[in-house]
């Protein structure tokens, strides 16, 4: 599988009640779990003070990320997201 840095801005609709919201956050929860389980998210960090969240995901190609793994998600209708197709660095030291 490729790795994909995704950054992502979840930006909850005008009008949205706050039992939606739970909902979709709650099932949100359970299918980032599930696409752990499967080695499609790696990685996820927020940065401090920010309502963004910043990964790395992985999928056979950019395709496949978007509409098998991101497109998944309950929340993926209020996101904004940014793709980055990763390769490695020969000065990686994880990688020795």
């Amino acid at each position: 599988m490729r790795e994909f840095l995704v950054e992502i801005t979840t930006t909850v609709p005008d009008g949205t009640s706050q039992d939606e919201v739970d909902r979709r956050r709650a099932a949100e929860a359970v299918r980032a779990r599930e696409l752990a389980a499967t080695g499609n998210l790696a990685r996820l960090w927020r940065p401090v003070g920010e309502l963004r969240s910043i990964g790395v995901w992985r999928a056979a190609d950019e395709a496949e990320l978007h509409e098998k793994v991101l497109g998944t998600l309950p929340l993926r209708a209020w996101m904004t997201v940014t793709v980055t197709p990763l390769e490695s660095h020969p000065n990686d030291p994880g990688s020795h």
